[in-house]
């Protein structure tokens, strides 16, 4: 069974935190896929991860773009895994029929968006009814995640 976490976002948004978490991802050895709800969103993430942090580099790409397969990170709205992840970013209400395909698969919401909320609650019923090991963290007042 995969593993599957529900990462609340609070007090830093989006931007912040998935940058850092492809961090510690990427330090494991772990290959991603961070997929999004539309073009327009996987564009922003592109440009975001080339200039989030001038000391650091977060090597990515889309499938938009040549051979997605040699993408250690790939951005995407679709739901196949071309670059073989084993980690599995879900934003904006993105959803995969399987998460029992990837070792963790990571849901980011963001708390303050009732819109948000709601999905990612089914989300969490389905997968615990699936079996999943679920795990759910909350951003603290400083934007450091607390397991609950």
């Amino acid at each position: 069974m995969s593993e599957v976490f529900f990462y609340h976002l609070q007090s830093r948004p989006l931007d912040a935190a998935l940058p850092q978490l492809l961090e510690k991802c990427l330090e494991r050895g772990w290959r991603c896929a961070v997929q999004a709800t539309s073009p327009e969103r996987v564009e922003a993430l592109d440009a975001l991860l080339w200039t989030y942090d001038e000391s650091s580099f977060l090597p990515h790409g889309t499938d938009r773009q040549a051979e997605p397969a040699r993408q250690p990170i790939l951005l995407t709205t679709d739901e196949s895994n071309p670059n073989a992840a084993v980690v599995r970013f879900l934003i904006d209400g993105a959803a995969i029929p399987d998460p029992g395909a990837y070792q963790r698969v990571i849901h980011l919401f963001d708390g303050n968006d009732s819109d948000a909320v709601a999905p990612v609650r089914q989300a969490w019923r389905d997968a615990r009814a699936a079996g999943h090991d679920v795990t759910y963290w909350q951003q603290d007042a400083n934007g450091r995640w607390q397991r609950r």
